[in-house]
């Protein structure tokens, strides 16, 4: 899986962005209407091992950029984890992020006078 956010438009209001694609790599998205249905479950399941494999990935390639005798194929290894994990975490911040209410439906309000922009289908903001 490689998750570009510049390619991949906010989903509409209503549905959750998945943390996987279909066939053709296109995302996938599911109508929840507020339930917890099994395959939400599923996708929190699979999201929650995304962040942590997005953790062991961080630390793995920590150490290889500390050991200076790492060679440029530790490099490029460490590099490509991190890559695919770094889209993973992006995936499910934008689900997550999509899924947050609008400021409208926020009853504590704005209190500073600034409005959290969020990432449109043309990129982050």
């Amino acid at each position: 899986m490689s998750y570009d956010r510049n390619t991949v438009a906010a989903p509409p209001p209503g549905l959750r962005l998945l943390p996987w694609e279909n066939d053709c790599g296109k995302p996938c998205f599911l109508s929840t209407n507020g339930s917890e249905s099994m395959l939400s479950r599923l996708a929190d399941e699979i999201e929650a091992g995304q962040l942590t494999g997005g953790a062991n990935v961080l630390k793995g390639a920590r150490a290889v950029l500390d050991d200076r005798k790492a060679g440029e194929h530790a490099l490029r290894l460490a590099l490509r984890a991190t890559t695919q994990a770094l889209g993973d975490v992006l995936r499910v911040a934008d689900s997550r992020g999509a899924r947050l209410p609008d400021d409208a439906d926020d009853d504590q309000g704005d209190t500073d006078g600034e409005h959290t922009q969020r990432r449109d289908a043309g990129g982050a903001s």
